[in-house]
């Protein structure tokens, strides 16, 4: 019978001092065809091991290949194809590595720049950078510029939770954009505004920046108001939101820094999220505008039946109302299929509805006049 032998496991000393000697190997390969691993451990055991730069390709390969999603993403975002991309210059010190230097080759069509250290290239450019912003300008060489982006879309919240964006994320800043809403009920006189940011469907899943009041809307039917919000982000990254309703001219703003309390660490996170749940975000968001679809037609039936219910016979009347109930019971399931069937069948019941109601309107505004003061 077979006994399996029992290893004791590595101490933290001999766990030290074999991480030395690999990163010690692995920067040797950068610039030999192979590196030699040689220790002793705690335990007497003897370590001597010879890597090849091709071995250790071969170990990294996986690795390298993920680190090039992140570019894929970028350029992706930038709407940028790697051939139009000018040159690629190498941050940190890992990208001496020989691997990483040919998967960018491959990837990009050119060999990377490698003039520059790849530890100091970024104190290099922000040195440059900071001398071109205390206009010491020394040439025609110094007329570039470096653009900032917003890392994360800023949007708001519309009826039923959704996000709504205003400025995606990798905008240039300063930047600057609008977009019109109206209000969902009869008489509404006032507005919500949820200023938001992060890439997700639902507002509970993304950042909440601030919050404020548009009143003295005229109390108008719904969806008859027009109320214009603008984004203005200044290349302080201050975002100022501006909301202004149309006929009146009633307005109100706050301004906010979206970069407040937000790490690198928590864009990468936000950004991830967006990424792995997609697909669920985007079947709660089809789920949501049906349920505001299904819950907007309940409503305005009926408030229509409330006020011309004389239009409707006894039969008609019945079935609008057994159709209000099968849509306002379907709307609280999770049945995309089922919300906007039971919506198309109780609009097709009320065309006949609105249509006698629209003749009823063109007539009490045409009584008493004459043809050709019409």
């Amino acid at each position: 019978m077979l006994v399996k032998a029992k290893v004791a496991p590595a101490t933290p000393e001999d766990v030290r001092l074999l991480l030395d000697l690999v990163r010690t190997a692995k920067e040797a390969l950068s610039d030999a065809p192979e590196a030699t691993i040689q220790a002793t451990l705690s335990d007497g055991q003897q370590i001597d091991l010879t890597v090849t730069e091709s071995d250790f390709a071969t170990l990294t390969e996986t690795l390298v290949a993920r680190t090039l999603t992140p570019t894929r993403k970028a350029l992706r975002d930038a709407k940028v194809a790697p051939a139009e991309i000018k040159g690629v210059v190498l941050v940190g010190g890992a990208t001496r590595m020989p691997m990483i230097r040919r998967a960018v080759e491959t990837y990009f069509g050119q060999p990377p720049l490698t003039n520059l250290d790849p530890d100091q290239v970024v104190a290099l450019g922000a040195a440059i950078q900071a001398d071109l912003l205390a206009e010491n300008h020394r040439g025609e060489g110094d007329d570039w510029l470096l653009l900032d982006v917003i890392p994360l879309s800023l949007g708001v919240e519309t009826t039923g939770g959704l996000t709504e964006k205003i400025i995606p994320r990798n905008s240039t800043i300063p930047v600057a954009r609008a977009q019109d809403f109206t209000t969902f009920k009869d008489g509404q006189t006032a507005m919500a505004i949820h200023v938001v940011q992060g890439e997700r469907e639902l507002v509970s899943d993304c950042r909440s920046l601030a919050r404020f009041e548009l009143r003295g809307i005229p109390a108008m039917a719904a969806g008859a108001a027009r109320i214009g919000v603008t984004y203005q982000v200044d290349a302080d990254g201050l975002l100022s939101v501006f909301a202004r309703e149309q006929l009146s001219g009633v307005e109100a703003s706050v301004v906010v820094k979206p970069s407040y309390g937000l790490a690198d660490d928590d864009v990468a996170r936000m950004l991830e999220e967006s990424f792995t749940t997609a697909e669920v975000d985007i079947r709660a968001r089809a789920l949501r505008e049906a349920q505001v679809d299904a819950q907007r037609l309940v409503e305005a039936s009926q408030a229509a039946i409330g006020v011309d219910s004389e239009l409707l016979d006894e039969t008609e009347r019945a079935n609008i109302d057994a159709l209000i109930v099968k849509l306002a019971t379907v709307t609280g399931g999770d049945s995309v299929d089922a919300i906007e069937a039971a919506t198309k069948e109780l609009a097709a019941a009320t065309d006949e509805f609105a249509a006698r109601r629209m003749n009823k309107s063109i007539r009490r505004a045409l009584a008493g006049r004459r043809l050709d003061e019409v």
